[in-house]
């Protein structure tokens, strides 16, 4: 993970995608690019879909001290909590040493880690799993059922997950979102949305009642075969969380930058 355009890569990837993906939630989000930070914020009961990241290559600790306790205020501003995705690769080798107590005087703390992952993997077969059967998500009911796997998964309240994607057009038809079911329950699902010439993975989830069997990787590759069968595109970008991290290696995903996930401290 020392190659910088690939770093550049996976922080645009969330700066394109969370744009369209803030904006279908609210048109009115704020989406402004400032100097140096990438504003991606519904305010809303979806901590995800409340985002900001640091996009200076190259940054050195005089630059990140600035440009952390900018953010820290752009996030003290907003009526609900999210995330600063901070993708440490972008930063020079000073400010990655001074990170953590540079965030804390901004009153950042780390919430937890993340990496951002890319291949040149696509088509995948279409794949199956001896306990799953595969639907795309076209439906309100199916939609509310994709929230609240993720909701579970993510130990969020039920109510967030709809927040964030309850009665979207977007997650109907123009994201690849699938849910897998087991005898008819939905139990995993994942999502594949076109970006810049790449499918970007997101919102994977498992109901944790049924992790550790495969089939978060399976419903990976459900949507990532049905939008490159959609969109001819070859190559696909996710950002993972430290727990889905060793599946997508299976898929063909590479890792290609490390991503550290900061709240407010107070």
């Amino acid at each position: 993970m020392k190659d910088l355009a690939d770093a550049i890569e996976s922080m645009e990837q969330l700066a394109t995608v969370w744009r369209t993906m803030v904006l279908d939630r609210d048109p009115g989000a704020d989406v402004r690019d400032l100097p140096g930070i990438a504003v991606r914020w519904a305010d809303c009961g979806f901590a995800f879909w409340n985002c900001l990241t640091l996009t200076e290559a190259g940054a050195g600790a005089a630059l990140l001290d600035r440009r952390l306790a900018e953010a820290a205020d752009v996030m003290r501003a907003k009526e609900h909590p999210g995330f600063l995705w901070l993708f440490e690769d972008l930063l020079d080798e000073g400010a990655r040493a001074a990170l953590d107590d540079t965030a804390g005087r901004a009153g950042l703390r780390l919430a937890f880690p993340g990496t951002g992952m890319a291949g040149d993997l696509l088509p995948v077969p279409d794949p199956v799993h001896p306990d799953l059967t595969f639907v795309r998500v076209r439906t309100d009911e199916q939609l509310t059922a994709y929230a609240d796997l993720n909701s579970r998964a993510y130990g969020f309240p039920l109510e967030a997950g709809r927040d964030g994607i309850g009665g979207s057009a977007l997650w109907r038809y123009d994201v690849h979102a699938y849910l897998g079911l087991r005898d008819g329950v939905p139990v995993t699902c994942a999502g594949a949305v076109p970006a810049e010439g790449r499918l970007f993975v997101a919102l994977v989830a498992t109901d944790p009642d049924w992790q550790r069997r495969g089939y978060g990787e399976a419903v990976t590759r459900k949507a990532l075969h049905e939008g490159a069968r959609a969109t001819g595109l070859t190559r696909a970008t996710l950002h993972a969380t430290e727990a889905g991290a060793p599946v997508y290696p299976r898929i063909g995903f590479r890792p290609t930058a490390r991503i550290r996930f900061y709240g407010l401290a107070g």
